[in-house]
């Protein structure tokens, strides 16, 4: 468990917390979760790593825990196990999540082990195991357990093989089951699609759609909840989902179970009126001591994100918003990871939080590892850039090193500095320029060259070979 260390010195909290011994929670419980530790003026470990990495005041950090305003997905077990912390919120860097998962037609633990590797290699920040057949938990388990990236899962994913029993038979107490065992198992963030309650699904059949409902664990439920005539049971226990969160401090994503699957539907009356239930069950959230993320928004138009954005800022009270995509066309099939780069860059810089990046087999098959390493690098770049418009610590410094090594023609420096050097490098020497130094577009006239020669004083060798 991550236990409190060093409580900051300029919090007026902390002397009460110190003066008290172990720090407790407004009901005289022991504090678990991060946001438990925060609110009573505590810098944890996970906090201090958090403030290194993002070049931050420790202060800084507790105290955007404490509001909500920054999550740190740290289940106490998956802690224990490895886990290096990261933060997620305002003022941070935009963090990258990579899906993946065993399915029923592609079940091969290999391939997706592949994955697992090349999210690690390249920098993802996250990975969701989204294993949707037979038994997983081995595999979630071994995730947990190998892996020093935040994971994430969706609990009603796995219900119906944890169970061994049709959706529709599917109980409450088996829902809180399920939930119970990837909190057990590590998970260090679990999408729950608690806002898709009667209310909502009553405006769903008033307003209609084009695309109807394309969330899976969203789709799932409402085919539960009309079948049955009961309400989503994940938003009646809510309660319930809270307590076993709290206990293993898992932080609870909010899934956006109504989020629109083409650009018709977008920031229509069904997805607001979800993220409005969204925005209360956060709140319901941290007084439980629980951190939250908030799930959105799927497809959407460029020109409108940035308000979908503000909206979701306002209505969820700043909590992190974690966004898959969003995809600006529905017509880019093949190339989905460029359509969600797009869309990721423009919301994380008018501050989104969290990318779910998108491979080019998004709408068509699952992802291989050769997608999963496009759609990561896509992601990164689109985190990358709107890190830089947003001003975030440091965001830029990579890039000033990058252009130092181009005017100087050092290639092997170019390779540390490149997202992916083992592409950029094999593209370089794949293709041999005949002037050393210089690469096959422009040769012996290369700018920065002919520039370089000009300074060095040396002749510009430009006659024709």
């Amino acid at each position: 468990m991550d236990a409190p260390q060093n409580p900051a010195t300029n919090n007026a909290d902390t002397a009460t917390a110190q003066a008290a011994g172990t720090p407790t929670r407004p009901d005289g419980s022991p504090c678990i979760t991060q946001i438990d530790f925060a609110r009573a003026g505590v810098i944890t470990p996970a906090m201090r790593a958090v403030a290194e990495r993002e070049h931050r005041d420790p202060e800084f950090i507790r105290a955007g825990v404490a509001a909500g305003r920054i999550a740190i997905p740290a289940n106490v077990r998956h802690l224990a196990a490895g886990l290096k912390p990261a933060g997620v919120g305002a003022g941070l860097s935009t963090k990258v999540n990579v899906n993946l998962g065993i399915s029923g037609d592609v079940a091969d633990a290999d391939v997706e082990w592949e994955k697992v590797a090349t999210a690690e290699r390249l920098g993802a920040d996250a990975i969701m195991d989204l294993s949707n057949s037979g038994k997983t938990r081995f595999f979630r388990q071994e995730l947990v357990k190998k892996t020093p990236l935040m994971v994430g899962t969706v609990p009603m994913y796995d219900a119906i093989g944890y169970m061994e029993k049709p959706l529709v038979k599917l109980t409450v107490d088996d829902l809180l089951e399920v939930t119970r065992a990837h909190a057990e198992d590590g998970v260090d963030f679990l999408t729950i699609h608690c806002g898709i309650n009667k209310s909502v699904v009553k405006t769903f059949k008033e307003t209609g759609r084009l695309m109807n409902i394309v969330s899976r664990g969203g789709s799932l439920l409402f085919g539960w909840m009309e079948v049955t005539g009961n309400e989503n049971p994940f938003y009646e226990y809510y309660d319930e989902i809270l307590k076993i969160c709290h206990e293993y401090d898992v932080t609870i994503s909010l899934g956006d179970s109504c989020r629109p699957g083409c650009l018709f539907d977008a920031n229509d009356a069904v997805e607001t009126a979800e993220m409005i239930e969204l925005g209360k069950l956060a709140k319901r959230a941290w007084d439980a001591g629980v951190q939250v993320m908030i799930e959105g928004p799927g497809h959407m138009a460029i020109n409108e994100i940035a308000a979908n954005v503000e909206l979701e800022k306002r209505l969820c009270h700043g909590a992190p918003y974690y966004v898959l995509g969003p995809l600006v066309t529905d017509i880019g099939v093949g190339y989905d990871h460029i359509t969600a780069a797009i869309g990721g860059a423009i919301s994380a810089s008018a501050g989104a939080d969290f990318l779910c990046y998108v491979t080019p087999a998004e709408h068509l098959c699952l992802p291989d590892a050769d997608d999963v390493r496009e759609g990561l690098i896509a992601t990164k770049i689109a985190a990358h850039a709107a890190d830089i418009a947003k001003g975030v610590p440091h965001a830029r410094d990579v890039d000033d090193r990058m252009g130092d090594a181009r005017r100087r023609l050092a290639w092997d420096e170019m390779w540390n500095y490149a997202l992916d050097a083992d592409t950029a490098r094999a593209r370089y020497e794949a293709s041999p320029a005949s002037t050393e130094g210089t690469c096959t577009m422009c040769g012996k006239m290369c700018a920065v060259r002919t520039v370089n020669k000009v300074f060095e004083g040396t002749t510009i060798d430009l006659d024709a070979e």
